[in-house]
């Protein structure tokens, strides 16, 4: 987790949470830490698997670290921004999951000569900081479909949403809880992913 961090105070976060524009102020870097937790029962797949991942709507197709302080409210804080765009940081934490976990032949991005056998697409459909009665929530939630690219087809769609109380508004407290979240779904996709991909297995007689 990058540490170029200014603590601010609940009232400062939220009052300081503004949209693109007004003085240039000094922009605090941040990544979330994460990490996959492997379980030992997961199955191995021999499939080339390419993760894509998307955003829902354009807030999320950004750097900038987005707060809803009250359901119909959306703002950005202050001074701070993601090391990349919200799908982005979550691609690169389930390609190292994939890796870590060791259970595919190989995992890539979307690109290159090659899609792989199967892809793993993964749209974005939360990736804030949510206010519920008052404390704030790191929420991240993603509707995910693997599909077979060589006539398969879809194998299998779920929705996955984990949040996470901060231990307190600022923001490194809160990019802490982003980290235990993504943990959390890196984990849930990558034994989602291989457990579906192991029952589509044994009907995959297409040669690569």
């Amino acid at each position: 987790m990058i540490r170029a961090i200014a603590l601010l105070g609940a009232t400062t976060l939220l009052a300081g949470c503004a949209a693109i524009g007004g003085p240039k102020t000094d922009v605090k870097i941040f990544a979330p830490a994460s990490s996959v937790t492997v379980d030992a029962a997961w199955p191995a797949v021999d499939w080339h698997l390419t993760v894509v991942t998307s955003a829902a709507n354009q807030m999320l197709d950004s750097s900038r670290i987005a707060v809803r302080p009250t359901p119909d409210r959306f703002q950005v804080y202050k001074g701070a921004a993601w090391a990349d765009d919200a799908p982005e940081l979550l691609q690169t934490a389930l390609i190292e999951g994939f890796e870590d976990a060791g259970k595919l032949a190989a995992v890539g991005r979307f690109g290159g000569g090659s899609r792989g056998d199967a892809g793993l697409l993964v749209e974005v459909r939360a990736f804030e900081t949510v206010y519920v009665d008052g404390r704030p929530e790191a929420v991240i939630e993603v509707q995910a479909r693997l599909v077979q690219f060589r006539g398969g087809g879809t194998v299998a769609a779920r929705r996955f949403r984990h949040a996470v109380p901060g231990t307190s508004p600022e923001i490194d407290d809160m990019v802490a809880a982003f980290g235990t979240a993504m943990s959390a779904l890196t984990t849930d996709l990558v034994g989602w992913t291989l457990q579906e991909a192991n029952r589509e297995t044994p009907s995959t007689d297409t040669p690569r």
